[in-house]
């Protein structure tokens, strides 16, 4: 379960903010976007082969970066 703790003098939105980052890092709103209507295998296929992509390209950046200093 996730959560964050609010801390003094926090103004609401920056700790909504913050929540929100927690859970898209955490993936609950992907898990809850895949659930909630029926996807054809042909849209579940091109889902993860966009994100096989992405996360392709941010390890070669990372990889690159490293190898640039």
């Amino acid at each position: 379960m996730n959560g964050i703790v609010v801390r003094e003098d926090e103004a609401f939105e920056k700790a909504l903010r913050r929540f929100t980052k927690t859970c898209e890092r955490a993936g609950i709103l992907s898990d809850v976007k895949k659930y909630r209507h029926y996807e054809k295998p042909s849209e579940e296929k091109k889902r993860r082969l966009n994100s096989s992509k992405r996360k392709r390209i941010r390890e070669e950046k990372r990889m690159t970066f490293k190898f640039d200093r």
